[in-house]
């Protein structure tokens, strides 16, 4: 059984983010966002899965707004997508979005056959790439 891959388009789950200006952008500071309540769906058999997302990020020019990156987020309940993918699609749609000096996301799911798992992504400026 193969549960159906997007709930929603892409490019219309970007529009609900939002930024304001960076109100200190030449300080170099951090912003760390968790929402320990974030929900998808297995692409393999449906069922739900249950996690973590935390969002570190040094802001450029922009920061993101905390309401609208809830609605963002909340797209992902009937999406059927793995780990792997859902933690770096946020973090490219974030990085594209701020264009951030250094961002992180990290996503810690809930066990399910008695695994665990924690998945890290990146982004510097400097580097200009993600891993």
């Amino acid at each position: 059984m193969k549960y159906r891959k997007e709930s929603m388009p892409r490019k219309q789950r970007v529009a609900l983010l939002e930024t304001f200006d960076n109100p200190h952008p030449k300080r170099d500071y951090e912003i760390e966002i968790v929402q320990p309540e974030f929900t998808s769906v297995c692409p393999k058999t449906g069922q739900p899965d249950f996690g973590t997302i935390t969002i570190r990020y040094a802001p450029g020019t922009k920061c993101v707004e905390l309401k609208s990156l809830k609605l963002y987020l909340q797209t992902y309940r009937q999406e059927g997508i793995f780990y792997e993918d859902v933690t770096n699609v946020i973090l490219d749609d974030l990085v594209k979005l701020l264009m951030p000096k250094q961002m992180e996301v990290v996503s810690e799911w809930m066990p399910r056959g008695g695994i665990d798992t924690t998945v890290r992504c990146t982004y510097s400026a400097r580097s200009r790439k993600s891993k």
